[in-house]
Parts: C-alpha cells; structure tokens; sequence
C-alpha cells in the first residue's frame, strides 16, 4: 500500500498550477484572519473559517487538514479576544465538524488515489507489453514510434503497432482494433501477439495476414462482446527485405502510408484492396501485396486514422499528406515530434481518437559512416 505521504509527493505533474492550487486553503485561512482582524465586527467574516479546511480536504493529506483545521479553532479563540459577540461558540463548534468530516473525505480521498495509481502502474506495464519500446534501428532502417491516447489519462487502447527484424528482412505492423474499451485492447494484444510469431515463420505477408485473419475471429469468438458481436480491425503489414531496395505493402483496410522520396511525398494507395481482419469471410479473402522502391534516404510514415481524421473546431480534417510536404527533417524522431505539436496544436489540444504512428528512414552510406564514426 502506498502512504498517504508518498501520494502527497507523487501528484501528477501538472507544472506549477498544481503546486500553486495546493497553497490555496492556505491563501484563504489567511485571507479571512486578515479581513476578520480588519474589518468590524458586524461583518463578522470569521464565519468563514470552516471553508479552510473543507477546501482543504479537495487537496491535502488528512494530518494538514487537521492540523488547518485546529489553526482555524485558534484562530478563532483569538478573534474572541479582540471582538465579542462574535458567535465564537457556534463558529468554533463548526470548524470542528467541518474539519473532522474534512478529515475522513481526506482518508477516503486519498485511499482511492493509491487504488488508482496502482491500476495506472499495471496498466502502464500493460502498454510496454503490448507497445513496447521498438529498436530505433533494425539491418539500416531508422525507425521511431508516437502513441497518443484520446483520453489524457488513458494508458492503452485499440491501436497498435510492431517492427520486428526477422530472417525474411525488416517486417512492420500497424492497426486499429474497432470499438473501445478492455476488448479492443484485448483483440489488440492477440494480433500484436500473433505477428510476433508469424513475422519470424511466415514466407511472405500473406501467410502472416492469414495467421493474423484466424487469430482474430478466433479471439472474437472466445470473447464476445454485448454491443460488438465481431471485433474486426484494420491493419497494414509492410516487409523491408535484406539488402533490397523495395517495400512489400499488404493493406488491410488501413489508412494508405506516405513516402518521402526527392523531395516528393507519395500516398501508397493499395493495386486492389484486401478486406479487413476477421471480415474476409464477408468480402473475400483475395489479399494483395504492392511492391514500391525504398531506396537510402526515402522515409516513410505509417499512421491511424486518428492522425489523418484529427479535425479542427471548424471540422476540418488534418492535412497530413500537404503537411508532410513541408516537412525537410531528415530523422524520423523529429518528424514524429512535430506531428505530435501540430495534431495537437489542429485540434486544439484534444485528440478525438488515439493516435499511432510510426516513421521510417532508410539509412544511407553517410549514415553508416558517421555511425562507425561515432562507435
């Protein structure tokens, strides 16, 4: 169990407004002493004084809460002295039973904060199994990731992703599980877990989609939801082979990656589109897999939906395709950065979906060099 102390040092980091919110019973136990001592007696602005340690309970441990609330008791005994009639018994027996119902909503406060921060630690060890930390290099591809969660205090979603080097080449995964909730983080974790596997067995793409397509209607048949009778989700499986200068596409359903390449940005829509995960047995299950160049210095930027149907308080999709043209960044954390700034910058600081994304770079010689330079 986490001490109230402990909770008291470990309060989310919301920068100095927080800090200065906390001063705040404070600020007004001294203000009401300052206008009761100033002002006369008629107005009697010591029956304030049980507001102290009632905002107090909204913020502090309960020993300062008590401690605020006695301060508060003398405080106005001391009043007494200096003005009478002042209903110092009626006032002070309010203080007491304010401060000590300020006290046990402090003990109760605190007690659900340590049950939230501890579900914030498994689920936080949740996402570094589902989305864990990829190689920023894997055979001469630079490789960063960005997640953004819709909710500020949410940790893990529908969205995932995967780069995984392999003896077929450099293999990547992105998708969006439809629907919200455990379940699609529930789906989400059995494809990613599935890929895992696949990506190091499997031939070529089609083979792993295959494996990705049962492992998806067999999770939606083991867990059903109420409101959801199918999970189905979009992905996109991309290959880098050894030493090629190409790309392997197989798109399911899923938003079409931009590549950087001279300076120009291209939008890799799918030859014929392949259906969906779990819904092949709708609409067929021909998949099909694009084969484009990706030579040293091309970049390219696989993303959710969430990134491409961010809107604006206008309604207004985020340019993404013009707003990678004006991009020149040559690394791929950088890239990522900015994206990060100007979808929430778009979208005025509040995302509408989760976000993934991941930004790829083919190394070129210089590259290589400076790198064996550096080691």
């Amino acid at each position: 169990m986490i001490s109230s102390a402990r909770l008291w040092r470990r309060r989310p980091a919301y920068s100095g407004r927080w800090e200065a919110a906390r001063l705040s019973p404070l600020v007004l136990t001294v203000l009401i002493a300052g206008l009761a001592f100033s002002t006369p007696r008629e107005i009697a602005f010591s029956r304030l004084l049980p507001a102290a340690p009632a905002l107090a309970a909204a913020m502090w441990p309960v020993l300062p809460t008590v401690v605020l609330g006695a301060f508060c008791f003398v405080l106005m005994i001391v009043l007494s002295f200096f003005h009478t009639d002042l209903g110092t018994p009626y006032t002070s027996a309010a203080i007491i039973a304010v401060t000590l119902a300020a006290a046990y909503g402090s003990h109760v406060r605190h007690q659900r904060e340590e049950t939230l921060f501890q579900v914030r630690l498994v689920a936080d060890a949740a996402q570094k199994v589902l989305l864990r930390p990829l190689p920023r290099r894997i055979e001469g591809i630079e490789i960063e990731s960005l997640y953004l969660a819709a909710q500020e205090q949410a940790r893990i979603g529908g969205d995932f992703y995967e780069a995984i080097g392999t003896p077929h080449g450099v293999r990547l995964l992105i998708g969006d599980v439809r629907g919200k909730g455990l379940s699609a983080v529930g789906a989400a974790s059995a494809v990613i877990s599935c890929f895992r596997e696949a990506a190091y067995d499997e031939p070529d793409l089609r083979g792993i989609v295959h494996r990705l397509e049962t492992t998806v209607t067999r999770h939606s048949a083991a867990f059903p939801v109420q409101d959801q009778p199918e999970h189905f989700a979009t992905a996109l499986l991309a290959e880098i082979p050894h030493g090629g200068d190409r790309l392997l596409i197989l798109n399911c359903g899923h938003p079409p990656p931009l590549i950087a390449q001279c300076g120009k940005v291209r939008i890799l829509e799918p030859t014929i589109s392949s259906p969906p995960l779990n819904l092949a047995a709708l609409i067929g299950d021909r998949y099909w897999v694009d084969i484009v160049p990706f030579t040293p210095g091309d970049q390219l930027l696989l993303y959710t939906d969430g990134v491409s149907e961010t809107r604006d308080h206008t309604g207004r999709f985020f340019p993404l395709p013009d707003w990678m043209r004006r991009q020149d960044t040559e690394h791929p954390r950088e890239l990522l950065d900015l994206l990060h700034r100007d979808l929430l910058r778009h979208s005025g600081g509040r995302l509408g979906d989760d976000i993934a994304a991941l930004a790829l770079r083919h190394t070129t010689a210089q590259d290589r060099k400076a790198l064996g330079a550096d080691d």
